[in-house]
């Protein structure tokens, strides 16, 4: 399966409109690439510069600061073409946004995020995340560092065990404790740029998928501006938009490397039963299989978007059980689903799929999709919803 680019544009030529037939631009020039990506380990410097020139950055950013004010719906048609294409380029992609709508949500009544909002939709500026840390790991609801002052500006030091993409950022938006003495749930977000902080790397990213994140560790070391601080807490960022907004997008890109698979296990079945004189190859089943998985796929993320657009007149309701319960699902649901997907598209092709090489090779998809019920471990996401549902009433009706 190949995805060809639109002939009209190319990196450096904008397409007007659509985001979507933009993310087609980038998705043709991420493919063509994705391959060494993945060999190489490299972040997909094609890719990305791509989607600045398609002025893909900016797209949850209100107009009136300089972006495109579209909907998370239209953001995450965004990632699932991506993850088509090259699954690095996705996640990248989802969590690059997903910063972006922490800010717009809880930082637009910020002059200094205000700006620097501007800022990135003028020069398409690439955000990184840091929310994991020393031995806690994907515990993002607890930070070790902490935010001390230091004169005018204020400090932060932090082991970060993961940090995508940040040699190659324009910029970290990092968890921290509020304060020296402040407890370790008791964070803030800040919004770094290039020249508030230096990265020293600790360790590497050799893994078997998902290689173009290029997720290594570092030491973080920034001085900053007290106002670079979101105004807002950061357990209402989390609840309210990070959890959700990184969920949504994740599975986008899940769902599209999914579709991908799913793609390649279709031609390979029709070549298959034309070579036959028509009659089915023994994997065909589990094309099906792959096709119904799909779709059930698609439908899940499509109704996290509908349940998060009924939220949008008051975001605050998102931090209720009930939708918490269903965005934090989803991730669980979908990476593990889209696992399947895959696996079932491999089944499918049979050796073809299993070959490294070749049209109908399902290796590199499967590789980066497995990545997904481990990225914050599903065990952790559930083993935590089971102690807040314990809090919660049972049902007694349907309708309850």
């Amino acid at each position: 399966m190949t995805i060809q680019p639109i002939h009209a544009a190319e990196a450096g030529e904008s397409v007007a409109g659509d985001p979507a037939l933009r993310a087609l631009v980038v998705a043709g020039i991420a493919a063509a690439a994705a391959e060494a990506v993945d060999r190489d380990g490299r972040f997909p410097a094609e890719a990305i510069a791509a989607a600045k020139a398609q002025r893909l950055m900016g797209l949850l950013v209100p107009q009136a600061l300089g972006g495109e004010g579209r909907s998370l719906a239209e953001v995450a048609e965004v990632a699932y073409r991506l993850g088509r294409a090259c699954a690095s380029t996705a996640m990248i992609f989802a969590m690059h946004q997903t910063k972006v709508a922490c800010i717009v949500d809880h930082g637009t009544g910020s002059p200094w995020h205000a700006a620097l909002l501007r800022r990135l939709c003028d020069e398409q500026l690439l955000l990184a995340s840091s929310t994991t840390e020393g031995q806690g790991g994907g515990n993002v609801r607890s930070s070790a560092a902490a935010i001390e002052p230091d004169g005018e500006c204020v400090t932060l030091d932090r082991a970060a065990s993961v940090i995508s993409y940040g040699a190659e950022a324009d910029g970290v938006v990092t968890t921290a404790r509020r304060a020296p003495d402040a407890q370790p749930s008791d964070q803030v977000l800040a919004v770094l740029l290039r020249e508030d902080y230096s990265l020293e790397r600790v360790s590497g990213w050799e893994t078997l998928g998902m290689r173009g994140t290029c997720s290594a560790g570092f030491r973080l070391r920034a001085r900053f501006r007290p106002e670079q601080v979101l105004p807002e807490r950061y357990p209402a960022i989390h609840a309210e938009t990070m959890t959700p907004v990184s969920h949504i997008l994740w599975s986008s890109a899940w769902a599209g490397i999914a579709a991908g698979a799913v793609e390649r296990a279709q031609a390979f079945t029709r070549q298959a039963a034309r070579g036959a004189g028509g009659q089915m190859p023994p994997g065909a089943v589990h094309y099906g299989r792959a096709v119904s998985s799909l779709k059930t796929l698609r439908a899940l993320v499509a109704d996290a978007l509908s349940r998060h657009a009924a939220t949008a007149a008051d975001p605050r309701s998102r931090a209720g059980l009930d939708f918490q319960t269903a965005v934090t699902m989803l991730k669980v649901e979908v990476s593990e689903l889209a696992v399947t997907t895959v696996g079932s598209a491999l089944r499918a092709c049979g050796l073809a799929g299993y070959r490294q090489d070749g049209p109908f090779s399902i290796g590199r998809s499967l590789r980066d999709i497995l990545s997904a019920p481990i990225m914050i471990h599903n065990d952790r996401i559930t083993q935590n919803l089971a102690t807040t549902a314990l809090l919660a009433t049972v049902p007694a009706g349907l309708a309850d």
